[in-house]
């Protein structure tokens, strides 16, 4: 997995390439914690996800947790594999998707 970061004063835009998964999924949360602090809006770029396990699901809705106290979190350049387990999971109910 790669993790591309760009942040713009308060918004912060994290690309994702790859697959997150139980192995995976910690590094993305040690980069929200580090960089979530100084951030009032959060854009997951999706368009390179590949797969989506339920460790990443929950990193998620972490992120989401602490980013609806501010500007908020969408998640953009869904594919349909990745759509289908934000679906199925009732995700699709609780994130922004664009």
């Amino acid at each position: 997995m790669n993790i591309i970061k760009k942040q713009n004063g308060g918004n912060l835009e994290i690309a994702v390439e790859g697959r997150l998964d139980t192995m995976t999924a910690p590094e993305l949360e040690a980069e929200l914690n580090q960089s979530m602090n100084g951030a009032d809006s959060l854009v997951f770029d999706f368009s390179k996800l590949d797969y989506i396990s339920s460790a990443g699901l929950r990193v998620l809705l972490a992120a989401h947790k602490v980013m609806s106290k501010k500007d908020g979190m969408k998640v953009t350049h869904v594919n349909e594999i990745v759509a289908e387990v934000f679906e199925v999971t009732g995700f699709s109910d609780i994130l922004t998707i664009e």
